[in-house]
């Protein structure tokens, strides 16, 4: 049976990427929250870093919606379980509103924002730009009259003059309402390869501005009003946990500044099958927990922290040995790095674990971005053989030396997607997979069981 669910919400997006979605979403959900109102954050996408943010400012998990890699009804269940305890749930968008990744626009925000029976306001970068800003309007209006496209924001404007021009001529020819502007700011978050700088590395000093100027520049009761205005989902049955049986184990995660990258959701399983998580900072600790049976290292920045990495020898003598005695490892991207030999970053090398006969160099460009798929052609501790695995990358780097070694093997053919080398991703080594490719529970739901199962035959070995 389903279930009737409502909740105000809110759909952020715009006409592209970079136009300041994430900028005016972070000060809306600082605005609301100072005034009372608490946020349930969603990011659309597989992506961590402004995730990250958003989970910060609202001080509540930001989840993933993705319909690339979950399907509709593991859509609606993750925006009913991230929306409880909330006033309004609010879901930026990736790239532009009808972006996605075909010519239908499968998979796009658009598409999310039908489902989810939300609003979307879109925001605007008015650089360089006047009256045509009406026309790009009408246009995205025009082009699904499905899309509830209530209202605008009007990013980088100069001066009166310049947002008086858009936002008469918006509302002229269009029947979105300009619900503010944002004027240049300054000490903004700035980008970096793979995106802003993420919230570990900035702190949040720069919200006391874009509060301000929000308050002053922008409609909020009109806003609020708008998000109230929608109708009820119909959330299907879905059950967190398949199995019954349960675990009593611990696993070590890396969670830091060099390895930040994991979804709610891949801990919430893991925990949910009795699996206790461990937190380990990779620059503070010098020693791996003694009574831990695994270790999941996530994805992140370990090119930027790569000294301090290399250094602390005594961690990484720890993970090394720790693999070679069978201790199941689940490693992605960031992880991965830190496994192999070293990580040639801006002209230095440093030497890192050393498990992986691997060499990696960051480039300028990426050498892998967008969403993966995945045949497992490999018996494997971890994935069925023969399952498709759906699941994304986003990754600078690349292996420019790869001599795997005997009782190493990949174990993912690519039907999608870059990985090691173009057609191979997730090298096996005993109990260690490690991938430049991401997953997230829902597309591979048994993951967290096997990963226990393993830890707990390790434990009692």
């Amino acid at each position: 049976m389903n279930l009737v669910f409502n909740i105000p919400r809110l759909t952020i997006s715009s006409h592209r990427g970079g136009a300041g979605k994430t900028i005016f979403t972070l000060g809306l959900i600082n605005l609301l929250n100072e005034k009372g109102i608490k946020i349930a954050p969603f990011k659309k996408g597989p992506d961590y870093i402004d995730a990250g943010w958003l989970s910060k400012i609202a001080e509540k998990p930001c989840r993933n919606l993705d319909l690339f890699l979950f399907d509709k009804k593991e859509v609606l269940f993750s925006f009913y379980l991230g929306s409880q305890n909330a006033d309004i749930a609010i879901l930026e968008g990736n790239r532009g509103l009808y972006d996605g990744v075909d010519e239908e626009g499968s998979c796009s925000t658009a598409e999310l924002a039908k489902l989810l029976k939300s609003p979307v306001i879109l925001v605007l970068d008015c650089t360089k730009a006047t009256r045509s800003m009406a026309a790009l309007v009408k246009g995205f209006m025009e082009f699904d009259k499905e899309i509830e496209i209530k209202g605008v924001i009007l990013n980088n404007i100069a001066r009166p003059r310049h947002e008086k021009i858009i936002r008469n001529s918006i509302e002229r020819y269009t029947d979105a309402k300009v619900l503010g502007v944002i004027p240049r700011l300054k000490n903004m978050v700035k980008e970096r390869h793979l995106g802003l700088v993420t919230h570990f590395e900035k702190d949040s000093s720069f919200l006391k501005d874009l509060r301000g100027k929000l308050s002053e520049n922008v409609d909020l009761e009109s806003i609020i009003e708008m998000a109230k205005k929608v109708s009820p989902l119909e959330i299907p049955e879905f059950s967190l946990v398949k199995g019954v049986k349960t675990y009593k184990v611990k696993i070590g995660v890396f969670l830091d500044q060099a390895f930040q990258f994991y979804y709610p959701e891949n801990f919430e399983f893991l925990q949910s099958y009795g699996g206790e998580l461990f937190f380990i900072n990779s620059f503070e600790e010098r020693r791996l927990p003694s009574d831990i049976s695994g270790l999941y290292l996530g994805g992140g920045f370990p090119e930027i922290f790569a000294q301090a990495l290399a250094e602390n020898k005594e961690l990484k003598k720890d993970v090394k040995e720790a693999i070679e005695s069978g201790m199941p490892v689940y490693a992605e991207c960031g992880g991965l790095m830190y496994l192999g030999e070293e990580i040639e970053w801006q002209g230095k090398n440093f030497p890192m674990t050393g498990v992986l006969p691997i060499k990696f160099k960051v480039d300028t460009k990426p050498h892998g971005h967008g969403y993966v798929i995945a045949k497992v052609e490999s018996e494997n501790p971890y994935f069925k053989i023969n399952d498709t695995i759906l699941g994304h990358e986003f990754h600078y780097s690349y292996p420019y030396k790869m001599d795997l070694k005997k009782g190493m093997k990949t174990v993912f053919k690519l039907e999608k997607g870059t990985g090691l080398d173009g057609t191979r991703d997730g090298i096996l080594y005993k109990n260690l997979l490690a991938s430049y490719t991401h997953i997230h529970i829902f597309s591979v739901k048994y993951w967290a069981e096997n990963f226990l199962e393993l830890a707990y035959k390790f434990k009692n070995s």
